[in-house]
């Protein structure tokens, strides 16, 4: 039986209210007031516009703390598997609260925000975590899967660009393109050797046959299952990286719809 620490259970249910206020309340009171654009958009859009600004905010916090991880706690690199799980499990808990926060959000608001693939990757995701939560186990791997956040800001940010009228050919959009690309690719699909090599070497570990078979299995399952989520997306943004770069050099700055030009 899983016991989840009581503080861990507390930050989970803070970011859950955190990304319901940020969603409902906060996003649209900033936004109106950054962009003027903002104000334009319809109402599926403004709805999608809140998503995605909670989504940033939340890839910007775990993904800072998960580079801290990896190169500072010593603790959690020590041992892959049962390495201490503390700092883990607080990063975990704040990214499940906003999982669970923007599933429900989805469910509601499914001809706005709905996808399918999206679901699947918060409750595979949210699976994989309870073992670690619950359980203090794979700790280390954990984090290593959550640094693809660090590329979720800048593809949230291409969406921004083209609901807010820049051209595609736009020195903001084109820069945001290719930093895109160069993070997702980073953090999700050039990891994925080092990430694979070191599963193989635990496996068939002692520290591996303690984990159990459920444990195994999801690992295992998640890891899978969100990678190949991961290379179906890198092909759509290579794909849009390449139209991106046939753009550059073309044509002067234009005037954008928000009253904003390069």
């Amino acid at each position: 039986m899983a016991a989840f620490n009581k503080l861990n259970m507390g930050i989970a249910v803070s970011s859950f209210a955190i990304s319901q206020v940020l969603f409902h309340v906060l996003s649209s009171w900033i936004s109106a007031r950054v962009t003027s654009g903002f104000n334009n958009l319809d109402q599926k859009k403004k709805i999608e516009w809140n998503s995605r600004t909670v989504s940033t905010f939340h890839a910007l916090v775990v993904g800072a703390f998960c580079l801290y991880i990896l190169l500072w706690d010593e603790a959690v690199s020590a041992d892959h598997v049962w390495g201490d799980p503390s700092t883990v499990q607080l990063n975990l808990a704040i990214t499940s609260g906003y999982l669970i926060s923007d599933l429900l959000l989805i469910i509601f608001y499914w001809e706005a925000i709905g996808d399918i693939f999206f679901v699947i990757h918060h409750f595979v995701a949210l699976y994989a975590y309870y073992f670690v939560l619950g359980r203090g186990l794979l700790a280390y791997f954990a984090n290593f899967r959550l640094l693809a956040e660090l590329s979720t800001p800048f593809v949230n940010q291409r969406w921004f660009l083209e609901v807010l009228g820049y051209s595609k050919a736009s020195k903001a959009n084109i820069i945001n393109g290719l930093l895109m690309t160069i993070a997702f690719f980073g953090g999700r699909i050039i990891v994925m050797p080092v990430y694979y090599a070191s599963v193989a070497s635990e496996v068939g570990t002692e520290a591996f046959h303690r984990l159990g078979f459920a444990a195994q299995s999801a690992w295992f399952i998640s890891s899978i299952v969100l990678d190949i989520m991961n290379l179906m997306w890198m092909v759509k943004i290579t794909r849009g990286c390449y139209k991106v770069i046939c753009l550059i050099g073309q044509g002067e700055a234009k005037v954008h719809k928000n009253g904003k030009s390069d």
